[in-house]
This record gives C-alpha cells, sequence and structure tokens, in this order.
C-alpha cells in the first residue's frame, strides 16, 4: 500500500507500452517509426523497471496502456497485465485500464471484471486514436460501470504526438480529443473525477472553462515540459484551479526529473506546488 506521507510525488500518467507475455505487434509501424520520430525516442521500459524506477525516486505513479485495436488495429498489452503489476508493487503503482469504447457491452463487463478481481483504480481513454467523441452514448456502457464505483476517468486532450507526421496522420482525428466535449461527461456523471491530460494546446482555454465550471473535473500536467505551459495554465493552477491540478509526466516520454525541474523555474507559487505534486492526487485518488 502506498504511504502517501512518504511519498515525494505521485505521477498520475504513465504509460505501459512493453508487454511481457507477448511480442510487440508492428502491425502498423509507420505509426511506431513516428512516434520515435516526434517524441526523440524509442525506449520502452518495462512494467516493473518503471515500478523500479519510481522506487528508486521514493514517487508513486499511475500506469496504463491504450486500447485502440478499433481505430488503429494494433493489439493492445492486456489489462490484467498492468493490473498484477501494480499488485505486485502496491507500495509504488497504481492501475488504471484501458478499454475501447467501440467494445460496448463486452467492454463494461471486462472493465467490471479488472475493479473488482484486479483492483483496477481508473481508467484512460484517448478519444483521437480510439476514435471517438467522449460524449457519444456507445461510450456510456463503459462509463456507466465505471461510474457504479464513482472512479476516476482520464481523458486525452489536445493536440497527439501519435500519429504526427504519418500520412494523413494515420487518419486518426484531432477534434475528437478537444476537452469541451467532457463537458457533457462531467455533467451525465457528476460523480466521477474526470480528468483532462495533458495542456490541451490548442484548445487550452477550453479546458480551463470546463475545470472552472464542473466541481468533479481535474487537469493532469502531462506531455509537456512545464517551461512550455500556456501562460494561463500557470495562472489558473496558481488560483482559482490550485486544488484541481494533477502531476503527470507521460513517462517514458518525458522523466520526473526532467518535469520537477522545470517546474521549479515555470512560475508556480510554492505553497500550490505540494498540492500539484501529490495532495491533489491523494484526495482525487482517495488513498487518504
Amino acid at each position: 500500500m502506498i504511504n502517501v506521507e512518504k511519498v515525494i510525488a505521485i505521477d498520475v500518467h504513465t504509460h505501459a507500452e512493453v508487454s511481457c507475455c507477448q511480442p510487440h505487434d508492428d502491425y502498423r509501424s509507420e505509426f511506431d517509426e513516428a512516434f520515435a520520430k516526434y517524441f526523440k525516442s524509442n525506449k520502452r521500459p518495462t512494467i516493473q523497471e518503471t515500478a523500479d524506477y519510481y522506487r528508486e525516486r521514493n514517487m508513486a505513479f499511475v500506469m496504463f496502456t491504450i486500447d485502440s485495436e478499433f481505430e488503429v488495429g494494433k493489439k493492445r498489452i492486456p489489462n490484467i497485465e498492468v493490473a498484477e503489476g501494480a499488485l505486485k508493487n502496491d507500495d509504488v503503482m497504481i492501475a488504471f485500464a484501458s478499454i475501447d469504447p467501440h467494445k460496448g457491452r463486452m467492454g463494461a463487463r471486462e472493465a467490471r471484471d479488472l475493479i473488482e478481481n484486479y483492483g483496477v483504480k481508473g481508467f484512460k481513454f484517448h478519444p483521437t486514436v480510439q476514435g471517438f467523441y467522449p460524449q457519444d452514448k456507445m461510450a456510456y456502457h463503459l462509463y456507466e460501470v465505471i461510474a457504479e464505483y464513482q472512479l476516476p476517468m482520464l481523458f486525452h486532450s489536445g493536440h497527439s504526438g501519435f500519429g504526427s507526421g504519418v500520412r494523413g496522420g494515420g487518419g486518426l482525428r484531432l477534434e475528437y480529443s478537444n476537452p469541451i466535449h467532457l463537458d457533457d461527461v462531467a455533467i451525465d456523471f457528476p460523480d466521477c473525477p474526470i480528468i483532462i491530460a495533458h495542456p490541451s494546446w490548442p484548445w487550452q482555454d477550453e479546458a480551463l472553462s470546463v475545470a472552472m465550471h464542473k466541481p468533479n473535473v481535474y487537469i493532469d500536467l502531462s506531455g509537456w515540459s512545464p517551461k512550455y505551459f500556456p501562460k494561463q495554465l500557470i495562472q489558473y493552477a496558481n488560483t482559482m484551479l490550485k486544488d484541481r491540478m494533477l502531476f503527470g509526466t507521460d513517462f517514458p516520454l518525458i522523466t520526473p526529473e526532467r518535469w520537477m525541474k522545470d517546474f521549479d523555474e515555470a512560475g508556480f507559487k510554492e505553497e500550490v506546488k505540494p498540492l500539484i505534486l501529490k495532495e491533489n492526487a491523494i484526495k482525487m485518488l482517495g488513498l487518504r
């Protein structure tokens, strides 16, 4: 169990990039090649390597994979593998699952199994690579199960490195990830934390507006170095949204060392930093 008084931070956004029980699916290698070029890295640590890495740094973390089998056609890393990694490393790791909403009622059944039998604590969605609008009622079979347990739903927002540079963007539509679409989700599921992932470029103001209006909406600060954050994001993090901003990196794409170094120099108030680094996550995840 995570000792929240001991850890210095809780990273709410890390990725499982390698399966230990199945080979990497090279079905669409153009995505992998463009991804490595865009992020200037093709490093893919295992789940256990990530747990060891965060433990050495006295940090806890949330991890998930992305199920994009419908839209992209690549085999997903099993959610059970991530969940079992968290059970094995429960002093530092929290498992979120990813289920493509197109799986409908079968996806809802999987979600319930993962919650009840594997201890999954939340769910990750990526509208662009999963090919859906978050407020599409098609996804509500899945949301309704998550809402029964009042678990967090984390949504990618804004630009996507996945597909960047691929011919036609790989057919992936950025507009699915405009955070304004989460307004309906926050209305329909007001008892679930809704996390808008990343500075939502080019829709940062939409994200801030939704979070300002809906008290169950959080923003995670992953995917960008803090030195590149829009000034209005820092402004609201320091003031009206200081209780709903979350530390996240997008590891392994950004390391916590890099993120925290730039965070210290990005203009955040000293009294706000502990809230962002772990206190808001402790509340949102129900860890205390």
